[in-house]
């Protein structure tokens, strides 16, 4: 008979003990994923506990529903458990592991990368083309890349995308393998495409559809969500789009209104400023006693960083003409290098790991059907 698993931290306890109540319970079993999946194990190690708590979606319904919650005696207070495993999950599985540390004080580590980085590009323009070219109007094909050459704009960014791209694979591979799945198990492809249809549907955010839940609060928290998810998908395809007009048709930035890249990013944009300000808003409101122990400032800092790459973005499309460019230009591309070299050390990685923790729960129910 084995002995109670002995835990790396005292987060990761305090999660065992509420697992082992709820799993004793089950009243919450028809609220989201997470009791289900731990309805399929009797007890609880280090690597079940960090799928538990990325797979959970944080709506607070086990809270509001809770006959234990505080101020009970079993004080069991799930959404404050798992995040405070989740956040820890984060830094656990950051690529390269020295970076670890960019989680911590995540906002103002975030903002003053933020400032860094649109400054530095403002003194590198200003250094390479004068203070004349980049206050002077520029305008029709052509008018960006008067300031910064295309070649440089594509190696600076495209490297810095690059980056990201690769710290999130890492540490995407890392909690994969560390919670249970080597990377040489077989996850079935109907379970990924389960999960690409639960992670699109944000399937689990509303806590069942049981309640009122605070009057509709966590509708409308889906539905910012779904605002910034798909916002920033239109975005990514506005500058897909401008990339094969480039080197395909020899079509040169900035479009006009009409053209497809500017209709993508204008519709994204417009996502990115309706649904990361809503998400601010419902953060705010949200009952005290359960935002705590979150990662509040991760969360802002990274919603605040779409929000200001969106805002400036529309400032540069209105105002592209005008001798206001140099210095938006400037402003909007150091927000977005910012943005690609802070993806892995954010909030952005919760969606990653997200879908991971929804891929293996689909695969799990598929193996439950089948015994």
């Amino acid at each position: 008979m084995t002995g109670a698993p002995t835990h790396a931290d005292a987060d990761l306890a305090e999660a065992d003990r509420l697992m082992t109540i709820c799993n004793a319970c089950r009243y919450c079993e028809g609220l989201c994923a997470v009791f289900p999946a731990m309805e399929m194990r009797r007890v609880f190690g280090d690597a079940d506990l960090n799928y538990l708590a990325n797979l959970c979606h944080d709506c607070g319904a086990c809270l509001d529903d809770c006959q234990f919650a505080p101020p009970h005696e079993f004080a069991v207070d799930v959404p404050r458990a798992l995040a405070r495993v989740r956040a820890r999950s984060y830094e656990r599985h950051a690529w390269p592991a020295a970076f670890s540390v960019l989680f911590v004080r995540n906002e103002v580590k975030t903002g003053i990368a933020a400032v860094l980085a649109a400054a530095l590009l403002a003194l590198v323009l200003l250094f390479t083309k004068g203070p004349s070219p980049m206050f002077d109007r520029h305008s029709g094909p052509g008018a960006f890349y008067a300031l910064m050459p295309h070649g440089a704009m594509v190696a600076t960014f495209g490297a810095a995308l690059l980056y990201g791209l690769l710290a999130l694979t890492m540490s995407a591979r890392k909690f994969w393998r560390e919670t249970g799945e080597p990377a040489r198990a077989r996850v079935e492809a109907a379970a990924f495409g389960q999960a690409t249809v639960d992670a699109a549907r944000l399937r689990y955010l509303d806590g069942g559809g049981m309640g009122c839940a605070k009057e509709g609060e966590r509708d409308r928290r889906a539905f910012f969500h779904h605002l910034t998810f798909y916002g920033f998908i239109l975005c990514f395809a506005a500058t897909a789009v401008a990339t094969l007009e480039h080197f395909l048709l020899g079509r040169v930035a900035p479009y006009p209104w009409y053209d497809l890249p500017v209709l993508l990013g204008s519709a994204g944009g417009l996502g990115l400023l309706i649904g990361p300000a809503g998400l601010l808003a419902a953060k705010g409101r949200r009952d005290p006693q359960a935002a705590k122990e979150r990662r509040f400032g991760m969360d802002v800092a990274f919603t605040v960083m779409l929000f200001a790459t969106s805002l400036t973005g529309f400032a540069l499309l209105l105002l592209r003409d005008s001798g206001a460019m140099g210095s938006l230009l400037a402003l909007h591309l150091g927000l977005v290098l910012a943005l690609f070299l802070s993806l892995p050390y954010g909030k952005f990685v919760h969606g990653i790991y997200r879908y991971l923790a929804l891929a293996r729960y689909a695969q799990e129910r598929r193996e439950a059907a089948r015994h």
